[in-house]
């Protein structure tokens, strides 16, 4: 079973589960996490916060039920998203989700200490007790993998919007989009209406930089490039296929309009014409037959991609047969 798993997803997995068991070690024996205390994302105003958290903490989680349930969602999820955009891509959208969660994390926070106005204060009241204001923001601490498994999530969604997801509560079939819309609004009410001591701030930021990330890869894929086109576009962006086939287009209808104007500014100049009159006719008719021949032949390719494409936009890139993805992406 664990060799069917990417090499990434997998990897990430064993590292979260034993950072974790190291975790509990420690713990019983120091009598504290001292992890989380050194590796945990801090407030960056309190005194324990480092640059380098902002990674770390990903690797660290609260209880077995949060580290499973984000490994589980790693696994579900993971594993599709690597497959579709190569080890490196996924590694570095996984910590670029991650560290984005962190950061809108830390912009919550921010506003958290500026309208509560605890700039003013040295002392604040916890359960009747006064305590430092620098200990108190040392407590305010973010671990978890979260919001890199939010971004995943939503990769998920936007990539293969049309995939059902089986919910347990209620036992439904589910779209992919709207399952991943519906977590996004749920978070969102979350974050404003729940005093818990959950980072819904940062499983938004995780899914707000994951789609910001998707957003500049996507449009990278539409640029022309005369070496082909990039992997993720060609697999996963029905949109760019349909770019793809307009530029392609494009470019043989100026390469004909080039050729034409070539030809007749050649007649214009005298060169290339013939000696009998007779031999130049036969010519400019067997031009003529040809370029009709290479319109029609134009015009077929161009009805069959679009019922290609048709169909990609009904049923999704996998439907496509073996036969019709050579000819969507090797149309000559």
């Amino acid at each position: 079973m664990l060799k069917n798993i990417p090499p990434v997803t997998r990897n990430l997995l064993f590292i979260n589960i034993i950072i974790f068991m190291v975790q509990l070690v420690l713990q019983q024996r120091a009598g504290n996490d001292i992890l989380v205390q050194t590796f945990g994302l801090h407030f960056y105003l309190a005194e324990d916060f480092r640059i380098w958290q902002l990674v770390t903490y990903m690797f660290l989680h609260g209880s077995w039920s949060h580290v499973l349930l984000n490994m589980f969602s790693l696994w579900m999820f993971g594993r599709i998203i690597e497959q579709s955009m190569s080890q490196k891509r996924f590694i570095l959208y996984y910590f670029v989700c991650g560290v984005g969660a962190g950061l809108c994390q830390e912009l919550w926070q921010t506003a958290d200490y500026l309208l509560n106005g605890m700039s003013q204060y040295d002392y604040v009241n916890i359960n009747g007790m006064l305590r430092p204001m620098a200990d108190y923001l040392n407590l305010w601490t973010t671990i978890g993998a979260s919001g890199a498994c939010y971004g995943i999530l939503l990769a998920f969604g936007m990539l293969y919007p049309n995939e059902r997801i089986m919910l347990l509560f209620p036992p439904i079939p589910l779209k992919a989009k709207y399952f991943v819309i519906g977590y996004a609004v749920i978070e969102l009410l979350s974050a404003f209406s729940s005093d818990s001591n959950i980072a819904h701030f940062a499983h938004l930021g995780g899914m707000l930089f994951g789609f910001l990330l998707l957003r500049h890869w996507i449009r990278e894929a539409r640029r022309p490039r005369f070496t082909g086109w990039d992997d993720y576009a060609r697999q996963n962006s029905q949109h760019s296929v349909g770019v793809m086939q307009r530029i392609s287009n494009a470019f043989q209808n100026f390469g004909a309009a080039l050729e034409e104007g070539v030809r007749h500014l050649g007649t214009a100049l005298g060169i290339g014409k013939k000696k009998h009159r007779k031999d130049t006719h036969y010519n400019n008719q067997d031009y003529e037959y040809n370029a009709k021949k290479q319109q029609e032949k134009n015009r077929k390719q161009q009805e069959r991609i679009n019922q290609i494409l048709d169909k990609v936009r009904r049923s999704g890139y996998d439907s496509l047969t073996e036969e019709e993805k050579r000819e969507l992406f090797t149309n000559k």
